[in-house]
């Protein structure tokens, strides 16, 4: 892919939405995301990335956004610069083809969107482990187990993003279901 050609993708993909920074410098703001597209002309490297939110908001998913990065993010990467996360992707430009430029695009955005769901989820995976394991070892049963999990988020220990308080304790349930013969 040539240095011209990033900006015909970048129209065909978002329009007139595309801001020339500087030459081989691109940002697109649209819907409620910033994709930012800088190419270094001296050593023939591309990079993208869309802030995903303040560090400051997501410092004790770290660990979480790390394990994705291994397992689950592909070409892309989360990346911590300015107090923010960032999802990033970096290519060397000669070797660099149209389509996977606009796959890596649809991957930021889709990452930009799951924002912290994804991370989070696999926090309270690991918080439903730790208590389905201390349950195992205490010779409880999942129901007690399931009764404990109530407590625990009517008394606020544990929660959800975006569920109501019923919603949350029935994929409470759920998790502790599906994860309680996993667990040894």
């Amino acid at each position: 892919m040539t240095p011209q050609d990033i900006p015909n993708v970048l129209a065909s993909l978002f329009g007139d939405d595309v801001q020339t920074l500087a030459p081989g410098s691109y940002q697109i703001e649209k819907e409620s995301f910033r994709l930012l597209v800088l190419r270094s002309a001296e050593q023939d490297w591309l990079r993208m990335m869309v802030p995903i939110v303040a560090l400051s908001e997501a410092g004790a998913f770290l660990e979480e956004f790390l394990e994705a990065n291994f397992d689950e993010t592909q070409e892309a990467r989360y990346a911590i610069h300015q107090g923010l996360i960032w999802t990033v992707f970096q290519h060397e430009g000669a070797s660099l083809t149209e389509a996977d430029f606009r796959s890596a695009i649809g991957r930021l955005i889709s990452m930009f969107r799951q924002g912290l769901e994804l991370v989070f989820k696999r926090h309270v995976e690991k918080q439903i482990r730790q208590i389905i394991r201390a349950a195992k070892q205490q010779g409880q049963s999942m129901e007690t187990t399931m009764k404990t999990l109530e407590r625990f988020y009517s008394e606020g220990v544990m929660g959800d993003l975006d569920t109501s308080s019923e919603g949350a304790v029935e994929a409470w349930r759920s998790q502790l279901l599906r994860l309680w013969e996993e667990e040894k």
